[in-house]
């Protein structure tokens, strides 16, 4: 249980007004977001420092291997294990060349609010960099209770008090490095990079990776689409392997003016559809995001 005073006693509303990463892996459950098919824990949006990364889609795991010394009549042959599928929250970022990681600079102010009338979790926080830049980072995060496919991240970024180069890099990882669980060692091979890859696309601000587990056989697929809303001169990039997709866009802020980046993410997943018939479903999910708007 947290008893820290960081969390305000407020309707509706969970609210932390400071970070203490002394208890970041139960604050990441407190404000995991879930619609019931995609459920996304509370990581920050910049993926590190974590307690546990958690990207999930009801349904999705992986089989592992239960042997004995001696068979016997009812002995179950495997047993089941959900998995962290790909993680399409990750959006980083540089200031002047320095990675925006809280654990290094000095963290002005941070805090999170998870809005439960709205179902959205929002963070801004004010961050100078060992280099002497102060940014000031807005992000909204939900989950879609009407499009239980599609999950969405709106991050800006604004300079405070001097003319600052960002680049924020928006991602889809796969296969990431998870802690050890405790207890049963048979669960935790099966952890180890469960998805073998099959597809990995990265065009214009689309990003896209289809995976399928090793043993289970389930094929899980993943896409991202962007909105950058930048000065001019900003500039955006894409690029892609097995287990990455990474938007990234370049931009130079004076004070007062933002990078706003919107990302929409869809998720899907079956035992039985093909790899083109999964790649045009979560294409199709975030069309129909896309034309909802945010």
């Amino acid at each position: 249980m947290i008893t820290q005073r960081a969390y305000a006693v407020e309707p509706w509303t969970v609210r932390e007004r400071s970070l203490d990463l002394g208890v970041l892996a139960q604050s990441e459950s407190v404000f995991a977001l879930s619609n019931g098919h995609v459920g996304w824990r509370g990581n920050l949006d910049e993926g590190e420092p974590h307690g546990l990364p958690g990207s999930y889609l009801n349904g999705v795991h992986e089989l592992h291997p239960l042997p004995y010394a001696e068979a016997g009549y009812g002995y179950p042959e495997s047993g089941q294990t959900v998995i962290n599928v790909t993680n399409g929250k990750v959006i980083r970022l540089l200031v002047d060349d320095e990675p925006f990681d809280l654990r290094y600079g000095r963290l002005v102010s941070h805090e999170r609010t998870l809005d439960l009338r709205r179902g959205v979790l929002e963070r801004v926080c004010e961050w100078t960099s060992p280099a002497g830049s102060t940014v000031r980072v807005r992000s909204t995060r939900l989950v879609s209770l009407t499009q239980r496919a599609v999950a969405a991240v709106a991050y800006e970024v604004e300079p405070v008090d001097s003319r600052t180069r960002v680049v924020v890099q928006s991602e889809l990882v796969a296969n990431e490095s998870l802690p050890g669980p405790d207890g049963d060692p048979r669960a935790a091979r099966a952890l180890k990079s469960p998805l073998e890859p099959e597809e990995d696309l990265a065009k214009d601000c689309r990003l896209r990776l289809v995976h399928r587990t090793r043993r289970s056989g389930l094929r899980v697929a993943v896409a991202a689409d962007h909105v950058v809303d930048g000065p001019e001169r900003t500039t955006t990039g894409c690029e892609s392997n097995v287990d990455m997709a990474r938007l990234t866009v370049t931009a130079v802020l004076e004070p007062g003016q933002r990078l706003r980046v919107e990302k929409l993410v869809a998720h899907g997943w079956s035992a039985t559809r093909s790899r083109p018939a999964m790649s045009d479903q979560v294409a199709a999910a975030l069309a129909a995001a896309a034309h909802s708007g945010w």
